[in-house]
């Protein structure tokens, strides 16, 4: 069959597990579709379209996948069942079997590798006049179709940010526990600044409180890093600096569990945790009457409009009633009755699930459920823009670059370093860990917002300190307080011309304890722009006792101008 009838065929692959089971279901109530439920075991697929409609198949897909989809003549196939990321020799070899017999294909995959690599086979789909799209579930498919929305009108976008916390009460296949727990505590490949960097699978914890307004707030809940395509696909796809996936788990003994479970595995006392997955999905069972069936996805999308606004743009989807599982095997149902429909609104080809739906289409395929969604917009501020408030427009765009900080920024660059010789003066600067000094050394600096303001991580050579920069509720026009370690120094920013510079004038220790004048070093620090249109700083600091202590200047540039091969 190379084109779709007036009753399309649809086999859905795994159509009586977690999610097949809900995707064939509702297409089997379509009386102008075919469904054929298929999976290894045929009782299973009987009992499925006993209850819900249907046509049972048994199907193994480790076997002669070729000659099964022959014999059925599907118009469509969807892989619901993978894992996908176990898929050895020939991963795409279920694709590869229906373009041949005329059908397109559609999975529910939500391996990063998987989804991405299926461009790989892009030529055999066009030539077979095929469809092939990987990740028609809740990543990529609907949380691409969030970040389109949210990012329009934004003329940059420096965070992209997901997150899956279901409920308790949600049913869980082994597949989907095994393939969380081949990544706690491995790493996972991310994008962070505008560099690719790597995070450890379900160590680090946060917290998330999802809501929809005139809806009861799902409540704080665990979330932790984890793998997803969206880590792939959006730096490129989106043009942006950071993309961080999470996922949680409703109980916290479950959540802070796995987060023990990670930490054993990133410090080498267990090689893998999937072994573990019989024993924990037995745990999972016998702890699924607590909690509740009430869950959740978020996609935060944090930038820049064109008028300079600093935004945090959030959409959140929340499940009522355990309608939670509805969610991934929507953007299939869309697309599979759009293929149906109208063919020619997907064009030939095999790729990832972006964008190939809108946010409108997805609230549509939901209906049905007991799930709502809304969208938030929060404006955002950085440290220095609440500082110098008008006068952070006025200085050089270069300079308002560099503190453009809306959630981690990376800057790169070389440095020239002067030190004190005296006894006192490297004394403190040991206990500050300042560098050597050097006429030429590779420096770099990494900005992150925080809660309270900013932590900047600079790294000259193999020395590395920190600081910490916040703005304090009330204080006059200029005014931050920049802390390392035990001592803060309060500083007044103000700008000279086309330069900022940053005077001390009080030192406080450990917050509270104010240091008399004689101990308050003195900062001679300016940041500008150079001809290049590149930030440059120039720190010095003398001490009224110790003498000079330090003085280092040099120039930077944006991680993500190297990484896209821009020059400054």
């Amino acid at each position: 069959m190379t084109a779709l009838d007036a009753k399309p065929r649809i086999l859905v692959i795994g159509g009586y597990g977690v999610f097949g089971g809900r995707l064939s279901r509702r297409l089997s109530a379509h009386h102008d579709l075919e469904i054929i439920v298929a999976g290894r075991r045929l009782s299973a697929a009987q009992a499925h379209c006993k209850e819900y409609g249907g046509t049972p198949a048994q199907i193994d897909t480790n076997a002669d996948i070729d000659a099964a989809i022959r014999k059925l003549q599907p118009a469509i196939v969807v892989d619901a069942a993978g894992p996908f990321q176990s898929y050895s020799g020939d991963p795409y070899r279920i694709a590869r079997a229906a373009m041949r017999n005329g059908a397109h294909y559609l999975d529910l995959a939500d391996d990063a590798d998987f989804v991405a690599g299926i461009s790989n086979i892009n030529d055999e789909a066009v030539t077979t006049e095929c469809v092939a799209l990987s990740g028609c579930s809740s990543v990529p498919a609907i949380s691409s179709a969030a970040v389109a929305s949210l990012s329009h009108g934004l003329a940059s976008i420096d965070l992209i940010e997901s997150a899956i916390l279901p409920g308790n009460r949600a049913p869980r296949g082994r597949s989907v526990v095994e393939a969380i727990l081949a990544q706690v505590g491995k790493p996972i490949k991310v994008w962070r600044a505008g560099e690719p960097s790597t995070m450890r699978g379900w160590c680090d914890v946060t917290r998330a409180s999802p809501k929809v307004a005139n809806r009861e707030p799902l409540g704080r809940r665990y979330a932790s890093p984890i793998g997803a395509p969206d880590l792939q696909l959006f730096p490129s796809h989106y043009a942006t600096r950071t993309v961080r996936f999470k996922a949680g788990l409703e109980l916290s003994i479950m959540h802070l569990g796995l987060a023990a479970l990670a930490w054993l595995v990133r410090l080498g006392l267990m090689r893998s945790a999937t072994p573990l997955s019989g024993w924990l999905l037995w745990v999972a069972e016998w702890l699924k009457p607590f909690g509740s069936d009430r869950g959740a996805m978020t996609v935060d999308v944090v930038g820049r409009t064109h008028d300079g606004v600093g935004e945090r743009r959030t959409y959140t989807i929340i499940a009522e009633a355990g309608d939670g599982p509805e969610i991934p095997s929507t953007p299939a149902y869309v697309l599979a009755r759009r293929l149906c429909r109208e063919p020619e609104r997907i064009p030939f080809g095999a790729r990832p699930c972006l964008d190939e739906m809108t946010i409108e289409d997805v609230e549509e395929g939901l209906k049905p459920f007991a799930i709502n969604s809304g969208r938030t917009t929060e404006e955002m501020l950085t440290v220095f823009e609440c500082a110098l408030s008008d006068g952070y427009s006025e200085l050089p765009e270069p300079i308002r670059d560099l503190h453009n900080v809306l959630d981690e920024r990376a800057f790169v660059g070389s440095a020239r370093v002067q030190r004190g010789n005296g006894v006192l003066s490297r004394l403190i600067g040991w206990c500050m860990g300042l560098p050597p000094a050097a006429d030429d050394i590779e420096a770099r600096v990494d900005m992150k917002r925080t809660v309270s303001g900013e932590t900047w991580r600079r790294r000259f050579g193999n020395a590395v300190f920190c600081s910490h920069l916040s703005r304090r509720s009330g204080a006059p026009t200029g005014q931050i307080w920049e802390r390392f370690g035990p001592l803060s120094f309060r500083i007044n920013l103000h700008r000279d011309g086309d330069a900022l510079h940053y005077p001390v004038d009080a030192v406080r220790l450990l917050g509270f304890i104010a240091l008399p004048a004689f101990l308050v070093p003195s900062s001679q620090t300016r940041e500008y722009a150079d001809d290049s249109r590149a930030p440059c700083f120039d720190v010095r600091i003398d001490h009224p006792l110790a003498g000079f202590i330090v003085r280092y200047e040099g120039r930077l540039q944006p991680i993500e101008a190297l990484s896209s091969g821009e020059a400054v």
